[in-house]
């Protein structure tokens, strides 16, 4: 008798845990279509071959699996590089230890910024993430990578201090190799970040962690 019932009690805990599954996993499956919802697909990332901080060779093919930022900076901007920086790190910390989130900042002084500058750059400001490559390579091939392949502008500006100018924005990279956003107001895509802005910083990390 003890092991009918015993047998029974299985059976009912099998039938809750069935029943709760069942009422379950749609919902989750509904959540996660609400968030992909309210993220936009831009594009595919543009084809790229640069060398990072390490001299080793890196394309778009090697961060595939991985949700990454992209900036385009220079390790002597007396601007608005070091605001970046910092939102950047602030993401960084934000997912310390995940193998899957991944940061990619671009020179656009690839004539000063040398892998050897770019390593000395990543040790001296608290870049912790095995997975955020600091990449140089040719300036024309960065410059069209930059202004045509993520329409994040960039230029040679003698006259200006640090004598270049570029855009504070950051872009956002699924593990697919697609630039996506969140659709803000009346439908449209935020397209890029603020990485200058607290409020686009906090999206971002939101936003992240949706694609992940």
């Amino acid at each position: 008798m003890a092991k009918k019932k015993s047998n029974l009690s299985y059976i009912g805990i099998s039938l809750v845990v069935l029943l709760f599954g069942i009422w379950a996993v749609p919902k989750i499956v509904d959540n996660l279509k609400s968030h992909e919802k309210d993220m936009a697909t831009i594009g595919p990332v543009p084809n790229f071959s640069l060398t990072n901080h390490h001299g080793e060779n890196i394309s778009q093919e090697d961060l595939l699996g991985k949700v990454y930022v992209v900036e385009f900076f220079f390790t002597t901007c007396p601007s608005i590089c070091p605001v970046m920086h910092k939102s950047m790190v602030k993401i960084q910390d934000k997912y310390f230890g995940n193998p899957n989130v991944a940061f990619v900042s671009v020179t656009i002084n690839p004539e000063y910024d040398t892998p050897e500058v770019l390593n000395a750059y990543a040790k001296e400001n608290n870049v912790t993430n095995n997975n955020w490559q600091f990449l140089t390579g040719d300036i024309q091939d960065i410059y069209a990578l930059a202004n045509q392949g993520f329409n994040l502008y960039v230029a040679e500006a003698p006259e200006v201090e640090g004598g270049f100018e570029h855009s504070g924005f950051f872009a956002l990279v699924d593990k697919k190799g697609n630039i996506r956003s969140r659709i803000v107001e009346q439908g449209n895509p935020k397209i890029y970040y603020n990485g200058l802005e607290d409020s686009d910083v906090r999206m971002l990390i939101e936003d992240i962690k949706n694609l992940l």
